[in-house]
């Protein structure tokens, strides 16, 4: 009998062909092109776990020079730069059988630097920050909304309270930028090491895993960063330093976001050891972050955990 075996020649041209289709469905597909995008890097990380680094680049290289002809040069660049790393590093680390902690962490910082990289150069290909310019767009939108509004004979000092609510929270956004990148970042990391770790799992291939989510532990650096970032808030804000307070604020938000995290996953570990349901789990999740000032409380209590290790005073208290 006799085996066919797909050559990495052949898989790389199909998996490049995926990711130009996988382009154009982000283009042209309003709502199905959110997913697209996300899953861009996907054919790429199983062309490097199986073939290796050199092919998953050519297809990247390659997918990158026929969207650049099909759709746009800009958009080609735009979604070679922003997705192509977290492909080829995820990839690389899986081959190379890294645990899931440190496969994941690099590729979070690959993604960062790859949407950087992608401003960066967009900005200086057509002198417009593109982060800025969603801004405006945002602006002119809530713009038009309000006009509406008053064309249809609503108050006026309701629409002009709706406005000043809109022209604080876009502020506080633009003060946020940087950690919106950054948490786009993590996004495209997340969703491309949990559907490429399946992916690759149906394929055969062997996979390393994240520890359980009760059992991650963050470092203790988050709980300094947050002393530093609002030391620097205060200095910033106080004396009118502006780029002081803005990346302070951004620290602070990394910070806080860093001790939601860790403090889900201790109340994950107490759930786990009362045995709490999985509906009940889902329920008190929402309950403390759809509540402003409990998720708030959530997270200075994770940022604790990170010194102070509740779970092992929990378990000595248990046992």
């Amino acid at each position: 009998m006799t085996s066919h075996r797909i050559t990495p020649l052949t898989e790389s041209g199909l998996l490049s062909a995926l990711t130009v289709i996988l382009a154009l469905a982000a283009v042209y597909l309003p709502v199905v092109g959110v997913v697209a995008s996300l899953v861009w890097a996907i054919p790429v990380i199983v062309l490097v776990v199986r073939h290796g680094l050199r092919w998953g680049a050519m297809a990247v290289l390659v997918s990158g020079v026929i969207m650049a002809l099909l759709i746009e040069p800009t958009i080609s660049l735009r979604m070679v730069l922003s997705f192509g790393p977290t492909g080829l590093v995820l990839g690389y680390a899986f081959r190379r059988r890294w645990s899931g902690a440190q496969a994941f962490g690099t590729t979070l910082v690959a993604s960062v630097a790859g949407k950087l990289l992608t401003f960066g150069l967009l900005f200086l290909l057509t002198s417009v920050n593109p982060l800025n310019m969603q801004m405006d767009v945002m602006q002119q939108s809530f713009d038009e909304t309000f006009a509406v509004y008053e064309q249809m004979g609503m108050d006026k000092a309701a629409i002009e309270a709706s406005r000043a609510q809109v022209q604080e929270a876009l502020t506080y956004l633009n003060l946020l930028l940087p950690f919106v990148v950054g948490v786009m970042g993590l996004l495209d990391a997340a969703v491309a090491y949990i559907v490429g770790s399946r992916v690759l799992r149906r394929l055969g291939e062997s996979v390393p895993q994240l520890p359980p989510f009760a059992e991650w532990r963050l470092p203790q650096f988050f709980l300094y960063l947050l002393g530093f970032a609002l030391v620097g808030i205060y200095w910033g804000g106080s004396r009118e330093i502006q780029p002081l307070y803005q990346a302070a604020f951004n620290l602070n938000m990394v910070a806080m976001g860093a001790g939601v995290i860790q403090g889900l996953s201790l109340m994950s570990y107490v759930m786990d050891r009362f045995r709490v349901g999985k509906v009940m789990r889902i329920c008190l999740y929402a309950f403390v972050l759809l509540g402003g000032v409990l998720m708030q409380i959530l997270a200075f209590t994770g940022l604790f955990d990170m010194l102070f290790d509740y779970r092992r005073r929990f378990g000595q208290k248990k046992s």
